[in-house]
């Protein structure tokens, strides 16, 4: 391979290193108006009247637009598989009658420049009626506190079962129960979201800058929200300052900016700060668990029987209550359960709407299955390796229970081909120098002090490369260039440069000589985007198609040109050459010329099952136990990518996942008071990890291949963040004992009360 495999530095660095980006508060339209969002101050409250006569008053308002203007305008559909009795907690994109979250929006103001919409905001009059928030059931039961809406506060539940968990619980040798919790966080990507839209009335067509994620989901939304054909909508790429899973989704304001550019004539352009960034954009994580597990004297597990409260917001946004199904999906991990029963209940309050962040529901089962397999080693007089050692899932044992559970939950499961969890751990446990640490920390515990040490291990599983399709287009232009267009988009995490080599090892093009086009629909009509760690599989499956018939159609002319079988042309530095036959060589500039135009190829890459892969990670922290605070020392992660595409974008995507996955684990963390006000609403409060927080990270990249793509890959977006909070809660545990490991993030005040 000669560009496949290769760790070639990312091809769109230097621009945006030397300050050549272009975001989205970097795009100027002619006659560009500016919109702010008027957002409820209060957590739940009934909108009594909304006048903003004196905000059209001032000089340079271009309009103003409420709840009552947009009768008629649908809620924001749900984009995950919902059922009918979601439509009720659907959110409208202004509120007419009703908040149920600080922050919410109630009105738009536009205004020829940004300030003066700003100032006009201030003049808006809103009469409100304030009702009692509810921002936690863990204080009055999920059918306790005010009713927030007419059909209750639990959106949904139900109940997964398999075999019998009662009988085990009741008759296994080791038992073991627990409650856990997971605080609320969010992805705080550098670039807050923004939307800039432009109406050419005279075409009838909308053009639309800033979307990311799922462009053609949200297209298709949007066209049904205006009521016009999504032909008639092009959403342009611009560049993003990162995703990580809540930015994307169609949010009120994916609405509210087009239709006032329809409705003006004029280009709208919004962009939040970073506080109405954290009142608004997607929250995630928050839940609570009561988990209960059981084992038989050789340490085989029986049981576990989970009962899930996932913490929602004030409306249901597009994910509806995806996050909570995957959590109690994959739940059971890489593991043998012979008995499994999970309840889960989606609970409403008045907080920000949730959806996903970085490895939604593994990371969060990773950390509750985790720590009761620990408690169970302890209970049944194992090391926490060995437990995991005696039930780890073999080849040969399909369907593993979590497909069975998977399979019940969502109607799907994974394809764990190839995988041999068992050989994979050990690997790990080797390479990761677990036995060694293990002793270390237990001679720095001997030694006395105020700092106690321990080591973490979590097991886990991933899935990527989810369908059900992605498009790709390869073109040779007429000028003997190379243009390739998908449906993924470009979040930050190197696509561009990755797609780019796949289609140079195909067409033997210098991957810097081949433009890219990402998740522009004037490119690409037809898509899905980037998520839940598809683009590499997906995007990069139909890439790798698509030049291979575009290969196959130079080939051709070429064989023509030179009397030659097509099987005997070979591509090599922008040429095809007769092989054996050097000088009989032709350009692609030539062979564009021959073909008397530009040559294109277009793939679909369908996928039915995503991709199962497994992993391992280790963490060793050090615990002060005057403070409370939690240093992650060490942090060693074992992860299957298939094959690395670019090994170094793969260990760039591993690196930053683990630092995030860090974060979670031991700082962000989304504080409500009992009022719903939120009190974490800028970086002052909301706490990330900076370089001196991060601890040394190893990386152990394991290839085996995925029969299910030509490429072999597997995704590398989110194993990274999946099993940290699950390691450092067991390292801490291992340190200083499991009651300061109930919850996460293991902030030190957390820490330090649960060890006085």
């Amino acid at each position: 391979m000669k560009f496949i495999g290769v760790p070639i530095k990312r091809l769109e660095d230097p621009r945006l290193l030397v300050g050549g980006g272009r975001y989205v508060d970097d795009l100027v339209r002619p006659g560009m108006a500016h919109a702010v969002i008027v957002r409820s101050p209060h957590a739940h409250a009934r909108v009594r009247r909304v006048d903003g006569r004196r905000a059209l008053a001032r000089p340079g308002v271009l309009a103003f637009l409420t709840g009552a203007d947009l009768a008629g305008v649908p809620t924001i559909p749900l984009r995950q598989a919902g059922k009918p009795a979601h439509a009720a907690y659907l959110q409208p994109p202004l509120a007419v009658d009703t908040v149920r979250y600080a922050g919410q929006p109630v009105a738009v103001v536009v205004a020829t420049e940004r300030a003066a919409a700003i100032d006009a905001r201030e003049l808006v009059e809103i009469e409100y009626d304030v009702l009692a928030a509810f921002v936690s059931p863990a204080d009055t039961g999920i059918d306790g506190g005010p009713s927030l809406f007419p059909e209750g506060n639990v959106a949904d539940s139900w109940t997964t079962a398999l075999g019998d968990v009662d009988a085990a619980l009741r008759e296994g040798p080791f038992v073991v129960r627990d409650r856990f919790s997971i605080g609320r966080q969010t992805a705080a990507p550098m670039e807050p979201r923004g939307l800039l839209a432009e109406w050419d009335a005279g075409a009838e067509r909308l053009t639309v800058w800033g979307v990311t994620k799922v462009p053609y989901f949200n297209r298709r939304t949007l066209a049904g929200m205006l009521g016009i054909d999504e032909t008639r909508i092009d959403f342009a790429e611009s560049d993003i300052g990162g995703g990580f899973g809540a930015r994307g989704e169609f949010y009120p304001e994916d609405f509210l900016v087009p239709y006032l550019t329809r409705r003006l004539g004029r280009p709208v352009k919004w962009v939040e700060d970073r506080r109405e960034h954290f009142l608004s954009i997607n929250h995630s994580r928050e839940q609570q668990w009561s988990v209960a597990a059981a084992a038989d004297e050789r340490g085989r597990l029986l049981a576990l029987d989970a009962s899930l409260v996932n913490i929602m917001g004030g409306h249901l946004r597009t994910h509806g209550i995806w996050a909570a199904a995957l959590t109690a999906s994959y739940l059971p991990g890489p593991y043998r359960w012979p008995s499994y029963r999970c309840h889960v209940s989606c609970v409403m309050t008045t907080k920000t709407p949730t959806g996903t962040v970085r490895s939604p529901g593994f990371y969060e089962g990773t950390f509750v299955r985790e720590r009761i397999l620990d408690l169970l080693a302890a209970r049944s007089g194992l090391d926490p390796a060995e437990i995991r050692r005696r039930n780890l899932a073999r080849p040969g044992d399909e369907p593993y229970t979590v497909n069975t559970v998977a399979g019940a939950i969502t109607g799907r499961n994974a394809d764990f081909a190839g995988e041999d969890f068992g050989a994979m751990f050990e690997h790990a446990l080797k390479a990761g120098r677990y036995e060694e640490r293990r002793a270390a920390c237990r001679e720095r515990n001997a030694a006395g002090g105020d700092v106690r040490y321990g080591v973490g291990l979590a097991a886990v599983i991933e899935t990527s490369g989810t369908g059900p399709f992605e498009s790709a287009r390869v073109t040779l232009t007429a000028g003997g260039r190379v243009e390739m267009a998908a449906g993924s988009t470009s979040l930050g995490q190197g696509l561009p440069t990755t797609l780019a080599q796949v289609c140079a090892e195909v067409l033997q093009v210098p991957p810097g000589e081949i433009t890219v086009h990402l998740g522009d629909t004037r490119w690409m009509s037809h898509g899905v985007g980037s998520s839940a760690s598809r683009s590499a599989v997906m995007a990069g499956s139909a890439v790798y198609q698509a030049s291979t018939r575009l290969r196959e159609q130079i080939a051709a002319l070429a064989a023509r040109h030179f009397e030659a079988s097509p099987a005997d042309i070979e591509l090599e530095d922008g040429a095809a050459v007769v092989r054996g036959v050097p000088d009989r060589r032709c350009s692609l500039r030539e062979i564009a010329a021959l073909a008397g135009g530009p040559l294109e190829a277009e793939w679909r890459h369908e996928a039915t099952r995503a991709i199962g892969s497994f992993g391992v990670h280790l963490s060793v922290v050090a615990v002060d136990v005057t403070t409370g605070e939690v240093h992650p020392e060490t942090h060693f992660v074992l992860c299957d990518v298939g094959r690395a595409l670019n090994p170094t974008i793969v260990e760039g995507q591993l690196v930053g996942a683990v630092v995030q996955g860090i974060g979670h684990a031991t700082m962000e963390e989304l504080v409500y008071d009992s009022s719903g006000q939120l009190l974490t609403g800028t970086f002052m409060d909301y706490a990330i990890p900076t370089a001196a927080r991060v601890p040394a990270i190893e990386l152990l990249v394991h290839e085996a291949p995925a029969p299910s793509n030509p490429l072999g890959v597997k995704g590398a977006g989110e194993a990274g963040t999946s099993g940290v909070g699950a390691a450092v809660a067991n390292a801490v545990a291992g340190a200083v004992g499991g009651a300061a490991a109930r919850h996460l993030p293991l902030t030190a005040p957390r820490v330090k009360a649960a060890l006085s």
